[in-house]
């Protein structure tokens, strides 16, 4: 609660006290064509978080009723690992992706300026530094993939939980660089006012493949196969980004 009463705060000190731009009553009146824009907008961000939550909820069934079918997890002493562990991997896989995010100021200025020989230019070079970070995040996942455990608190689990953490570590996110740059083409998208392929190619990711997937995969690979998804799904999802 502290932590979003403080920022609030903050935002609302800074919009107040800015040099180049004072805000008025006028200013706060509604316009319809900028309602219209922020809906668009805000629908596309508003669906891709439940297509995100989507798929969450998707896999986290399949973990639960795969891993009481493994000669382990389907212990009662271990059952809770397998959920444990991926929400651990899931946490890893939203910071790396939050730096994508970045790019939507710069890219909306830059359009609403009419600048486009930039934004092509910007697309480019996000693409290259997206994939970057996602070569950067794969290297430590896979070569210390038991340092990430540790920061979680792992050290006095049994030896179950850290063999099953590195291996999803090594399997869930070893597509990293493609989730990197197939979520820089939805933020680019809907940071130039395409808020229609920006929403759709979300859905294609997170329900048809996301969903798919990991309801598919496991029939046939046990709980391997709700790892197998989420880089199989990334590979997907890039040829249509």
């Amino acid at each position: 609660v502290i932590g979003q009463i403080i920022p609030a705060a903050a935002a609302l000190y800074y919009l107040c006290n800015m040099k180049i731009i004072k805000l008025s009553y006028k200013d706060f009146r509604l316009s319809r064509s900028i309602i219209k824009e922020t809906l668009s907008l805000g629908m596309c961000s508003f669906l891709s978080q439940i297509s995100l939550v989507a798929a969450m909820a998707a896999i986290n069934n399949m973990v639960r009723k795969y891993g009481a079918l493994d000669p382990v997890f389907g212990q009662a002493i271990y059952a809770q690992i397998p959920m444990a562990v991926l929400g651990i991997v899931m946490k890893v896989f939203q910071i790396v992706i939050s730096v994508v995010v970045g790019c939507i100021p710069i890219v909306g200025y830059n359009m609403g300026a009419g600048l486009k020989g930039r934004v092509r230019q910007l697309f480019t070079k996000l693409l290259f530094a997206e994939a970057a970070v996602g070569f950067a995040a794969l290297l430590i996942i896979e070569i210390f993939p038991r340092g990430l455990i540790q920061i979680f608190g792992a050290a006095n689990e049994s030896a179950y939980y850290t063999d099953f953490a590195v291996k999803s570590f090594r399997i869930y996110l070893c597509m990293i660089v493609f989730a990197c740059v197939n979520k820089a083409a939805f933020i680019f998208l809907q940071a130039m006012g395409k808020a229609v392929a920006s929403t759709l190619l979300s859905v294609i990711r997170e329900i048809i493949f996301g969903v798919g997937l990991s309801v598919i995969l496991p029939v046939f690979f046990g709980l391997d196969g709700v790892l197998y998804s989420m880089p199989a799904a990334d590979i997907l999802t890039a040829f249509f980004s």
